[in-house]
């Protein structure tokens, strides 16, 4: 019966690396949107004669992400070479990582529906990207080369997923881990992060099931959607007595369906043999103790620095903690205004609607705090400070310059309220009386009062404290 089946999940990411160059020479990484076939060389298009060179860089990246896995970094790394054939693969191959991948053993904890996971890593290891088939009007098919050699990141799970919204979870884990230790983008949908997955029913956890593994998944929903359909899909066959056949789908999102694309290859279907013009890397405790201590932090070290330097409340911690710009900047603005718990209410409000709106959070954090500085020491309010900071989203200016320039400053001088006060009383002695007598809500109209004579430049609180103060000793008799 259906309820009495399993299902298994595991997922083969690729993260597109940050590095300034691509794998094996010297292009450029910075190809998306440009012209194509623009960023290519001998080397990433395949010329007979050309030799490639391993970026150092993508190599530590692998090392960086391998540590935060909790995996064993190989000692000695060797390249191999994958065969197929493929329009968008110019040289008829790809270098990749077969028999001695980067990092091996690992695994990520991520929470799921409020409870702990645990997903294993099998293996962490180093590729080249292929082209791009670009499908042109009147049915032509053209290739651009400009994506051919970038440094790809595969992350190969154990099969320890239980659901479609499970694997979600921990891909969100992943690209949130990703984006913290600062080697990846984790753009979906421009590719800088893709998944395959692989998913089988079975009604014994022992003896898994025929696995069908499905691609072209661009977002979070693709990948739920796309596995949830094949869940369901291979449920009916096995309801129906059956064979589930292995293979790759493809999922078409305009059909919400799994499509057949081909049979499903093995290892050996590869032809897998070491690359000779790669000679292997030997990582020695001194590089990778070097490699550490340059790591940035995680999102779990980011949420318990959180907690126990700045004291915030687990909710803010969720939410600030999100996106590593956003957790960075947080910390930023806390060194200049070192109130952890203001600065995390401006965030978790204002900041990050206007985030949302602009893309980027374009005010400089040391402006941000000085700005906080003047709605504590009262020379501005939270409505005017709420109204700069808008402004310099949307100008790209200073907010204190700002607050300068617009002449926005409260004024909080004693001896000038008072002044102001004296002259609203002297003027309205009539609502004075009344005050006298008990109409004690005329308060607010000569607080107005005051604010007029002031251009609305006072301290509205100062103002009402200090024209209540004098009223009540009118009402004294002093």
């Amino acid at each position: 019966m259906q309820d009495q089946m399993h299902t298994v999940i595991g997922l083969e990411v690729h993260a597109q690396l940050k590095t300034r160059t691509k794998l094996f020479c010297g292009c450029s990484s910075d190809y998306f949107g440009k012209a194509p076939n623009t960023q290519t060389c001998p080397v990433c298009l395949g010329m007979p004669g050309s030799l490639p060179v391993l970026n150092r860089q993508a190599l530590e990246y692998a090392m960086r992400v391998g540590l935060a896995l909790d995996c064993t970094i190989s000692p000695l790394s060797t390249f191999d070479r994958k065969n197929y054939f493929y329009p968008d693969l110019p040289k008829g191959y790809q270098i990749s990582q077969f028999a001695a991948p980067a990092c091996v053993k690992g695994h990520l904890d991520f929470e799921f529906e409020g409870q702990a996971c645990h997903a294993g890593i099998h293996r962490v290891h180093l590729e080249e990207d292929a082209g791009k088939l670009v499908h042109a009007d009147g049915g032509k098919t053209q290739v651009d080369l400009n994506r051919a050699g970038m440094p790809l990141l595969e992350i190969v799970t154990e099969p320890d997923l239980r659901s479609p919204a499970q694997a979600v979870a921990f891909m969100k884990s992943l690209r949130q881990l990703l984006r913290y230790l600062e080697v990846c983008d984790g753009d979906l949908e421009k590719g800088s992060l893709r998944c395959d997955a692989n998913i089988s029913l079975t009604a014994d956890l022992r003896h898994l099931g025929t696995k069908t593994e499905i691609k072209n998944m661009n977002s979070f929903k693709a990948i739920e959607d796309a596995l949830d359909h094949e869940m369901a899909r291979q449920s009916a066959l096995i309801r129906s007595g059956q064979a589930i056949v292995q293979e790759t789908r493809g999922w078409d999102a305009n059909s919400n369906t799994t499509v057949p694309q081909r049979a499903k290859e093995e290892s050996d279907d590869y032809r897998y043999f070491p690359e000779p013009d790669l000679q292997p890397v030997r990582v020695d405790s001194q590089w990778l103790s070097a490699v550490r201590e340059a790591m940035p932090q995680t999102p779990a070290q980011q949420r318990e620095r959180f907690a126990q330097r700045y004291g915030l409340p687990s909710y803010d911690i969720g939410v600030l903690t999100e996106e590593p710009e956003v957790a960075r900047y947080v910390e930023a603005v806390i060194q200049h205004f070192p109130k952890p718990k203001e600065v995390s209410n401006w965030m978790m409000g204002e900041m990050l609607r206007l985030l949302k709106e602009h893309g980027s959070l374009r005010v400089d954090p040391e402006e941000l705090a000085g700005v906080l500085g003047l709605v504590e020491r009262g020379e501005i309010n939270r409505n005017t400070a709420k109204e700069v900071v808008e402004m310099a989203f949307s100008s790209g200016r200073s907010p204190l310059s700002i607050v300068g320039e617009q002449e926005l400053r409260q004024i909080s001088n004693t001896d000038q309220l008072e002044q102001w006060i004296r002259q609203a009383l002297a003027e309205n002695p009539g609502e004075v009386e009344r005050y006298k007598s008990g109409k004690a809500g005329l308060i607010g109209w000569f607080v107005g009062q005051v604010m007029n004579k002031s251009g609305g430049k006072a301290n509205p609180q100062m103002a009402r404290e200090l024209t209540e103060k004098a009223l009540e000793q009118r009402k004294e008799g002093r």
